[in-house]
């Protein structure tokens, strides 16, 4: 019987350890998603992440990290909540959205192909905001919106711009608030950015991201 035990004690390491890693591979939100300067401080590589995606894209950090905080707030592997059975049991959810930029699948995958990001995740922040920002490139060229356009850029980002374009939007009141939402959260972030650039340019250059 103890050398039995022992055998199953062997046996069980392998997956503690692996369930171990997985665990610590998890990265938490920022404590403070309010606070766009905070959340960059936290976050050792977001800062770098989000001005190479600017700088790719055209589409200002401010924007793209709002549109973020609206998706996920920050949460890597967020999906959307399950519908429910008879107002009761857990059903299937709506869509295959997931990550922080809550991207469908077959989105990301178009994501993929024009930006030649083969094996992209969406569950890794650095993906995820150069999928924003290449999402707000296509919408401002196929829309025709300003890249500093939050209001309309978010509209397009939930409606899809085929669907902007129809003004899929125009009844949706509930969304338009939630679009205003995100236009007040990206004018906010402007500001506290404003404050602490500097700063941030200058950890990223101590640390040799830039």
């Amino acid at each position: 019987m103890l050398k039995n035990n022992n055998r199953a004690r062997v046996a069980v390491l392998p997956t503690l350890l692996f369930a171990a890693l997985g665990t610590g591979c998890a990265v938490s939100p920022p404590s403070n998603p309010d606070d766009i300067c905070s959340i960059f401080r936290e976050k050792d590589d977001w800062y770098g992440e989000a001005k190479d995606a600017e700088e790719k894209w055209g589409s200002p950090v401010p924007t793209m990290m709002a549109i973020l905080h609206q998706e996920s707030r920050f949460v890597q592997d967020a999906r959307p909540p399950r519908t429910k059975i008879l107002w009761i049991f857990p059903g299937p959810r709506p869509s295959d959205a997931y990550g922080y930029a809550q991207a469908l699948g077959s989105t990301w995958r178009g994501y993929e192909r024009a930006s030649f990001n083969y094996g992209a995740d969406r569950d890794d922040f650095g993906d995820a905001i150069d999928f924003v920002g290449w999402y707000n490139s296509t919408s401002a060229r196929q829309c025709r919106i300003a890249s500093n356009d939050t209001y309309h850029l978010y509209l397009a980002y939930h409606e899809g711009q085929g669907g902007f374009n129809r003004r899929t939007f125009r009844n949706k009141a509930w969304l338009k608030q939630v679009s205003h939402k995100v236009s007040a959260r990206a004018q906010t972030y402007r500001r506290q950015l404003a404050g602490c650039e500097s700063s941030l340019k200058r950890r990223s250059k101590f640390l040799g991201i830039f």
